[in-house]
């Protein structure tokens, strides 16, 4: 039976909604600003994160009337927020559509799951498995290895996912080649944000020559930039354009690896027919974080640990990415407990 279709008869009641926002510094130089919304009926509540990175489109979500009390199924709840306007006026970016979609979206199958007084696992028929994290950082606008430097010392066995930019020279690479580094994230498929990376084919070339281990992702094509891709192919991995089989199947060319980020689907059935797409064609899975400050964390690695615990997962307890490295943290794999619902 398809994943969703476990999923799509589970019944829900939606009673009461609330909504509270949360705001933390990063080690990436931002203040991260999400929501979490709670739905409840017939005494449990189910929780989803809307992790949309503008801080306006939360801040108008506050008093912003959404209506979704009534009794559904999983299939028809989801329905349902076809019909409903989840921003007061459009979102600063059109991909916060399937961002807060995403966060009604997951807090519906917690509340179906608790109110059937079962789990994700249960139904899905998976077995959880301790789950590898890697941790995701920034080098600084001078770029250097003094922020893994202090991260090892806390945490000596931790690998990381690290975002090459313009800035990496022959003699920072040949450095960092001594570490463990597990995804580079080239960002050349990101547009209109912060943190976008124009096409340059001498990073890329020193990027694939100088960690031949690493999976590289989300590289732009381009006459000078095609040749170097093609030949890494089978470590080119593919994370913002993912959101849904159509996504995957428009792909330059069919993919070796890809980043899961449930937020980017929208929908639990664009997710789960993805995840079951690429597991039936062999696409090796990981899991990627968007800063989360609440649910959609444990969520995350919730998913990890049942479709691709093994996967370099973006998933490192959210303190990871706290500006100074804390003491105290859980360090790598993570080994799920007993849940219920839609919660790690």
């Amino acid at each position: 039976m398809p994943l969703y279709d476990r999923l799509a008869d589970l019944s829900l009641v939606v009673e009461e909604q609330e909504r509270t926002t949360q705001e933390r510094a990063t080690s990436s130089g931002f203040d991260r600003v999400t929501t979490t919304i709670a739905l409840s009926g017939a005494g449990e509540t189910g929780k989803g994160e809307d992790v949309t990175y503008d801080t306006e489109d939360h801040e108008r979500l506050v008093g912003f009337d959404v209506d979704l009390a009534g009794e559904y199924t999983l299939a028809e709840f989801s329905e349902r927020l076809d019909d409903v306007a989840l921003f007061p006026e459009p979102p600063e970016r059109e991909v916060s559509h399937h961002y807060r979609r995403w966060g009604f979206e997951s807090a519906g199958l917690d509340l179906a799951l608790r109110q059937a007084d079962t789990d994700l696992a249960s139904v899905l028929d998976r077995d959880p498995e301790p789950m590898r994290f890697v941790v995701s950082t920034r080098l600084g606008d001078d770029p250097s290895t003094d922020r893994l430097d202090a991260i090892l010392d806390a945490y000596p066995d931790t690998e990381f996912k690290l975002d090459p930019t313009g800035e990496w020279d022959d003699v920072l690479v040949d450095a960092l080649a001594d570490y463990p580094v597990r995804i580079l994230d080239l960002k050349g498929q990101y547009h209109g944000t912060t943190v976008d990376q124009e096409p340059d084919a001498a990073l890329y070339e020193r990027v694939v020559e100088g960690f031949p281990d690493a999976v590289v992702e989300d590289p732009a094509l381009t006459d000078e930039t095609r040749s170097i891709v093609d030949a890494a192919a089978d470590r080119i991995s593919w994370d913002a354009p993912i959101t849904g089989v159509d996504s995957i199947r428009d792909l330059p060319f069919e993919p070796s690896w890809l980043n899961v980020k449930p937020s980017r689907f929208g929908t639990v059935e664009s997710l789960f027919d993805s995840v079951e797409y690429a597991l039936d064609r062999d696409v090796t899975l990981y899991g990627g974080g968007q800063f989360e400050l609440d649910v959609g964390r444990g969520q995350n690695q919730l998913l990890a640990a049942q479709f691709y615990a093994d996967g370099p997962n973006d998933l490192a307890p959210s303190d990871y990415n706290d500006p100074d490295v804390p003491t105290g943290l859980p360090t790598s794999p993570l080994v799920p407990g007993d849940s219920r619902g839609f919660r790690w």
